[in-house]
């Protein structure tokens, strides 16, 4: 029996409930598939130690309900994904949101019948809605190496992102971190505290600014909610949808007294919003060069050993071409005698043995293998399932040169699909929960607009929009790295610049426009 109703969403983290609770409220039926047996999206996957988000918790909430804001108290500057998983349990019981997800329902196919979405799960279910809203993040599809050898491993090979919810503990075992993106450094100095021995295998090292994370104490969060409008006034009208307001000024224009004040400055508070110290920093070399340098001379500040202060130096691409990790002593970490920092550039990963790895140079005798390889991004998770729309065409066949979609909300050929916080919008260059928040609204007016039609891109838009974003992101820094938001963290993915590099403010005012224009670009 096939189950009917307006709106399907896909996913039950952040987009995917406050899509329910927005067209819920506007009196749509909805139904929430998640393949998980929880909520929260990535949230509820990523219990790795140290997990925590590097957005400032008052920035990354909702922002759609004034009593939420005031009434929850946030415990920390970054909050840790146990905090953030409580959040949104909290929202989905304060707005009933649960009788509508449906967990453990992991969607295999998505067929347009010429009016209807027809949806099948994994276990054999069928659902139907005139519309279909895939809400399952931009990173959620993990990226698991194959190593050799992997099979004869004796000890436990865990993934960061499917970490066991009942954690583990890993004390006294000797335990080897593949990768040093976001999670790998948070995890690494947590990991060290506990484990007898912990070697980190290291491919590129990347640049990462101080959390700075500090408890918010009552005073903080008095002021931060007395001002709360004025805070996510001055997000929506920013590049990134962080809580303040970046510089106007040039890097090149100070004197080099001003730049390094400005640095030290952004060092000890901004975190993620360090690139935004001065405008220029993505999109003039001269100019990142001289915040690239001032991290790097910060970085070998808290490194002692010389050989290993020269591992960890990001080197062969611009300050944030790669998204900056944010980090809690990560780098004075390696100045402990029970941590190993292994480079796999000039002494690669040969094989998995039963007792932990075989490197070029040398064996590490391991308990545990801990893969912090991170993610296929952006459109892992919109091509695992098979989607296809007008005339049997697939998203995969479609996107088979990479992500293409108008406004990153809609692609030409699937009538009613629409993607929140997609290639082609801000999504990863910015808050994503600003992001999601300003995609689901968008899309309730689009919907009240136009009642019972249907809505599908144009060809046309959809090649002036990826044709767009291709001239933003050329004039910026980012496809000087090897980077997720180039496809790069996948072999064999097409190289091409997902997000919109255009800021969140410049976004907004594309979206009022399109509406002004008569929903220009929009077959409705």
């Amino acid at each position: 029996m096939t189950r009917d109703v307006d709106v399907l969403v896909i996913g039950a983290g952040f987009a995917g409930l406050r899509t329910l609770h927005t067209m819920r409220g506007m009196g749509r039926t909805v139904a929430v598939l998640e393949a998980g047996d929880g909520i929260g999206g990535v949230w509820y996957w990523n219990r790795y130690p140290g997990a925590r988000c590097d957005v400032e918790s008052y920035d990354y909430s909702y922002a759609f309900s004034e009593e939420l804001q005031q009434e929850w108290r946030w415990s920390e500057r970054y909050a840790t994904q146990p905090e953030i998983l409580r959040y949104v349990e909290h929202v989905a019981d304060r707005f009933d949101l649960r009788r509508d997800v449906h967990l453990g329902r992991r969607m295999t196919r998505a067929e347009h019948d010429g009016s209807r979405w027809r949806v099948t799960t994994e276990t054999g279910e069928e659902w139907s809605g005139r519309w279909l809203v895939m809400a399952v993040g931009n990173l959620s599809t993990t990226k698991a190496p194959e190593l050799p050898g992997q099979e004869s491993f004796a000890g436990e090979i865990l993934h960061t992102a499917r970490w066991p919810h009942e954690g583990r503990d890993l004390s006294g075992q000797r335990v080897g971190i593949i990768g040093t993106g976001s999670s790998g450094m948070q995890m690494t100095p947590v990991v060290a505290r506990e484990a007898a021995h912990l070697t980190v295998f290291q491919r590129t090292p990347n640049f990462s600014v101080p959390a700075a994370n500090a408890p918010i104490d009552d005073a903080t969060d008095a002021e931060v909610k007395a001002t709360y409008a004025q805070r996510r006034e001055a997000a929506r009208n920013s590049p990134s949808g962080l809580g303040f307001v970046p510089s106007r000024l040039s890097a090149l224009d100070a004197t080099p007294e001003e730049r390094r004040a400005t640095y030290e400055a952004a060092w000890k508070r901004l975190g993620f919003g360090f690139v935004l110290a001065y405008y220029d920093l993505i999109l003039d070399q001269e100019a990142n060069d001289t915040a690239a340098d001032f991290i790097r001379e910060k970085i070998g500040a808290q490194v002692a050993n010389a050989e290993t202060r020269e591992k960890l130096m990001p080197r062969g691409f611009p300050f944030g071409t790669k998204r900056p990790s944010v980090d809690s002593d990560y780098y004075p970490t390696f100045n402990r005698d029970d941590v190993t920092l292994v480079d796999v550039r000039t002494d690669p990963i040969e094989r998995v043995t039963p007792t932990g790895i075989a490197t070029k140079n040398g064996h590490h005798d391991l308990d545990v293998i801990v893969l912090a390889t991170g993610f296929d991004a952006m459109t892992g998770s919109l091509l695992r399932p098979e989607i296809v729309g007008r005339d049997g065409r697939t998203l995969r066949e479609h996107w088979s040169a990479g992500p293409r979609t108008y406004l990153g909300l809609f692609v030409s050929g699937f009538p009613n699909l629409v993607i929140i916080a997609g290639p082609g919008s801000p999504s990863l260059l910015s808050n994503v929960l600003l992001s999601i928040e300003q995609h689901v609204d968008w899309l309730a007016e689009l919907m009240e607009h136009v009642g019972d039609g249907t809505v599908e891109a144009t060809p046309e838009a959809e090649d002036r929009w990826v044709a767009h974003v291709n001239e933003r992101a050329a004039a910026t820094l980012y496809p000087k790295a090897r980077s997720y938001y180039m496809g790069d963290e996948i072999e064999g993915k097409p190289r091409v610049f997902m997000p919109y590099s255009g800021g969140v403010r410049g976004y907004r005012r594309i979206l009022e426009q399109v509406v002004a224009d008569g929903y220009d670009g929009l077959k409705l």
